[in-house]
């Protein structure tokens, strides 16, 4: 994976006088078992429809371009920010795409480091633009967990800042990317509609994502959106959110395209809301369905319609390849 093993191991000792601990970090210890759970990459999976529909909505493809920022995003950023967020927690409880964490370690910092900076030299490879734009995901991902800001503990800022970065602002990264189009020239009535798709979207489902975490969170003082909305209040926002995301996404695919591909966009989402109705009602009976296996479940379906949902449109709307 890395190339120069003399300046990851230079980067480590850095960082071990910075960060000082009785356990000597090398390579060769450093990606165990368990600091590869906490990478938790098949979780990266739960936030592909975004990037998915920023491809969807590009004129033109710069295929290559397109891989490498995809490869950096959801092999190394996402990964890079989970076992971050998992050194900052400490979880011991069930956490996103894991629900026996293993217990936390240096290690986790060391390694969330080298895989920022490593998916920042993959995206250099396409364009300083490409780069900068994904250290601003990375600012917001380290700024979300870390305790000197921690924006998890703000509710309503927490939720936004999540909503927008993991939404809109991952829309834009993904688009920019694919169509190599990195100025303020980007910023058009169309790909600004886009980015609040993406965000209401996003901004629906990550309540859900923490409906089963309340008493973990709050013992750490992280007061979330879903513990200030209680468990039903959770579904309610989620439905709310889900309905304007559906609203904005009529009026888009109207303007801007034909309503062929909001009913595509439909269709794919009725499975969605199949079982996000049924998990609703299921909880309304016992509050303990609102757990980690309903979550994760929820979580696998709505990726998965959102995913061929992006995908069908991208072939319908016969974008070619450059």
């Amino acid at each position: 994976m890395f190339r120069n093993n003399k300046t990851v191991l230079h980067l480590l000792c850095k960082l071990q006088l910075l960060y000082p601990t009785k356990e000597k970090i090398s390579l060769r210890n450093l990606f165990d078992r368990d600091t590869i759970l906490h990478l938790r990459i098949p979780f990266s999976f739960f936030l592909l429809p975004v990037f998915c529909f920023g491809i969807s909505q590009a004129s033109v493809i710069h295929l290559t371009d397109t891989v490498i920022v995809f490869i950096a995003l959801h092999l190394f950023i996402y990964p890079g920010s989970n076992i971050y967020n998992s050194y900052m927690d400490k979880d011991t409880g069930s956490i996103g795409g894991l629900k026996n964490p293993p217990p936390v370690t240096m290690k986790l910092y060391y390694a969330s480091i080298i895989f920022d900076l490593v998916g920042l030299a993959l995206c250099a490879l396409t364009s300083l633009e490409n780069m900068m734009v994904m250290a601003g995901y990375i600012a917001f991902s380290k700024a979300y967990s870390w305790d000197g800001i921690r924006l998890k503990k703000y509710t309503y800022l927490g939720w936004f800042a999540v909503m927008f970065f993991q939404g809109g602002y991952t829309f834009m990264l993904a688009n920019m990317a694919a169509q190599g189009e990195v100025n303020t020239a980007w910023f058009t009535a169309k790909n600004m509609e886009c980015m609040a798709i993406a965000s209401l979207l996003i901004g629906g489902s990550y309540p859900l994502t923490q409906i089963y975490q309340h008493e973990e969170d709050s013992n750490r003082g992280d007061y979330t959106i879903s513990y200030r909305l209680g468990i039903i209040g959770t579904f309610i926002f989620t439905a709310i959110l889900f309905t304007l995301g559906a609203i904005v996404a009529l009026h888009y695919f109207v303007a801007y395209y034909r309503l062929n591909e909001f009913f595509i966009f439909l269709i794919c989402l009725s499975p969605v809301i199949g079982y996000f109705s049924y998990w609703f009602l299921k909880t309304l009976k016992n509050r303990n369905n609102a757990d980690y296996e309903h979550a994760m479940l929820m979580n696998k379906i709505s990726s998965f319609c959102m995913v061929v949902c992006f995908s069908i449109i991208l072939v319908i709307n016969q974008i070619p390849l450059k």
